[in-house]
C-alpha cells in the first residue's frame, strides 16, 4: 500500500468488523422489538434468544481481527473516552438481562434488554463518528443511520420470525417508522458526504436503502393492507428486503467506502533553498 495527499482505503477494519455492525445492529433491533411485545405475546423468547445470538456472533467476528486475543480484555479499560469500551459494556448489560429474562420468563427483563439493545447500537454509531480520519464515518448523520439501520433491520427480522404467530402489529409499526426514518437519515447522511471515493463507494447501497429498502417493503405492505390474506407473505417479503439491504450498506460503509482523508502539503522541501 502506498500512501500519499490522496484518500486511500483503510485496511485495519475488514469483513469481520463489517460483522459486527452487521450482526450486533440486526440483533440489537430484533431484542427492541422484542421488548415491545415481550408482554402481550407469549413467544418472545425465540427473537430474544436469537438477537443475542447474533450480538454475540457480532462481536465473536471482530474478536477474530485482533491479533492476540487474549488482549481483548483491555477494550474494558477505558470507559471514559472509548466508545468501544462503552459497547463492551452495553454489551454486557444486554446479556445478562437477556439471560435473565430467558431464565426466569420475565417480560420486564426483555423489556429492558431492548433499552440496553438500543444503547448498544448507539454506541456502535458513536463508534464510528468518534473515527474523526475517515469521511465517511465521521459525519454527525452517521449515528441516526446506524440505529434506525439496525431498528429496521431487527424489526424485519422480527416479521420473519414471527411470521403467522405472535404478536406482530406492533414490531410492523416499528418496522414501518424505521424503514421510513432510515431513507430520511440516508439522505441527509448522503448530502453529508459531498462528492468524492466514499459517496462513489456508497452509490449502490444507497439505491439499496431507497428501492429495496424502502419502497418495495412499503408497497409490500399495502399490498398486505388491500389483500389481508397475502398479509403475513407480505410481512415476511418486507422484512427480508429492508434486512437485506441494511446489511448491504453497512458491508459497503466499512469495508468499500472506508477512505483516508489523506494529508496535503503547502510547502515542499526545494533542494538548494533555506
Amino acid at each position: 500500500m502506498s500512501y500519499g495527499p490522496k484518500p486511500w482505503l483503510q485496511r485495519h477494519w475488514d469483513v469481520r468488523a463489517a460483522m459486527n455492525f452487521i450482526l450486533g445492529g440486526t440483533g440489537a433491533g430484533l431484542l427492541c422489538s422484542t421488548a415491545l411485545v415481550a408482554h402481550a405475546a407469549p413467544g418472545w423468547k425465540l427473537p430474544l434468544a436469537l438477537g443475542l445470538a447474533l450480538i454475540a456472533a457480532g462481536l465473536g467476528a471482530v474478536w477474530l481481527e485482533i491479533g492476540r486475543k487474549l488482549r481483548a480484555v483491555h477494550v474494558f479499560f477505558n470507559p471514559r473516552t472509548s466508545w468501544m469500551t462503552r459497547e463492551s459494556f452495553a454489551a454486557l448489560l444486554v446479556f445478562a438481562l437477556g439471560a435473565t429474562a430467558l431464565a426466569l420468563g420475565r417480560p420486564w427483563a426483555a423489556q429492558a434488554a431492548g433499552l440496553a439493545a438500543l444503547l448498544f447500537v448507539t454506541c456502535q454509531g458513536r463508534i464510528l463518528r468518534a473515527s474523526k480520519g475517515i469521511p465517511a464515518w465521521r459525519t454527525a448523520g452517521i449515528t441516526p443511520l446506524i440505529v434506525l439501520t439496525g431498528l429496521a433491520e431487527g424489526s424485519g427480522l422480527y416479521l420473519l420470525v414471527a411470521a403467522g404467530s405472535g404478536e406482530t402489529r406492533t414490531p410492523l409499526l416499528l418496522f414501518t417508522l424505521a424503514v421510513v426514518a432510515r431513507a430520511f437519515a440516508w439522505r441527509s447522511y448522503r448530502a453529508s458526504l459531498g462528492r468524492g471515493a466514499p459517496l462513489n463507494a456508497l452509490k449502490s447501497s444507497g439505491k439499496w436503502l431507497l428501492y429495496a429498502g424502502t419502497l418495495a417493503p412499503l408497497a409490500l405492505l399495502l399490498a398486505g393492507f388491500v389483500a389481508p390474506q397475502l398479509a403475513p407473505a407480505a410481512a415476511m417479503l418486507a422484512g427480508a428486503a429492508a434486512l437485506a439491504a441494511g446489511w448491504h450498506f453497512k458491508f459497503r460503509l466499512v469495508t468499500r467506502a472506508a477512505f483516508n482523508q489523506g494529508f496535503a502539503l503547502p510547502r515542499l522541501p526545494v533542494r538548494g533553498r533555506g
